[in-house]
């Protein structure tokens, strides 16, 4: 029986990684990421060459055997795995199609989820599909699902458009979710006000203008890219 494309790519990660593992980098990386899952102990560069070295040569997937090998790869325990599956994506990405997102996008960024695995599926997902396919409702429905990465990558969803960018689809995010307390929500905020001193400083001084203070990680971020302009 011939392998299916997920198994293909599911096998071949683990037999890449598991040999580079390193107990004393996977102790450390645990601490460091609060204890989310277990670490194989692999620096990036080493994962992204092995990975590359291992999945070589494949034919293109289709949309969702992109999907499903994904999250496939979310759903093994240690953390480079995870990392694997957006790494995955984002060397396939001219392969999803418009459906993407609403079929896999929130069952990506649930699984396991920590700063580390949302931001990495919002540079290698979100945003680029986002760009293509502007899937506005969608950020709506994350942006009120109450959930806070979903949150989260509905407000970073414009990350690396540049001069592209929609600052009053943006601003409207943050200001909706202005007085959260929840720490990666209000940094998220910060992260994007900051993203758009760099483009429109007199956008983001009058946002923060007409907003309370009691924000201080949002705010932070913003002035940090204010002052960088």
């Amino acid at each position: 029986m011939v392998a299916s494309w997920k198994s293909h790519i599911v096998r071949s990660a683990q037999s890449a990684l598991r040999p580079l593992a390193n107990d004393e980098r996977a102790t450390g990386a645990f601490a460091y990421m609060k204890g989310v899952a277990p670490f194989l102990g692999i620096t990036a560069s080493d994962r992204r060459k092995a990975l590359k070295q291992a999945w070589q040569g494949l034919l293109a997937p289709s949309s969702d055997e992109l999907g499903e090998a994904a999250l496939a790869l979310m759903q093994l325990k240690e953390r480079e795995f995870h990392y694997a599956a957006y790494d995955l994506i984002a060397w396939n990405n001219k392969v999803c199609d418009k459906d993407f997102l609403n079929t896999f996008g929130a069952n990506l960024l649930t699984t396991t989820p920590w700063w580390d695995t949302v931001d990495g599926l919002v540079g290698a997902m979100v945003s680029p599909l986002m760009y293509r396919f502007h899937k506005d409702e969608l950020m709506d429905a994350w942006s009120e699902s109450g959930n806070r990465w979903l949150i989260r990558a509905a407000i970073g969803h414009q990350r690396g458009w540049k001069t592209e960018t929609d600052i009053k689809r943006v601003l409207q995010l943050c200001d909706r979710h202005w007085d959260a307390q929840e720490f990666f929500i209000a940094k998220a905020i910060g992260w994007a006000l900051r993203d758009l001193a760099r483009i429109n400083p007199t956008a983001v001084e009058k946002f923060l203008a007409e907003h309370d203070t009691t924000n201080r990680v949002a705010i932070r971020e913003a002035q940090r890219g204010l002052s960088s302009g």
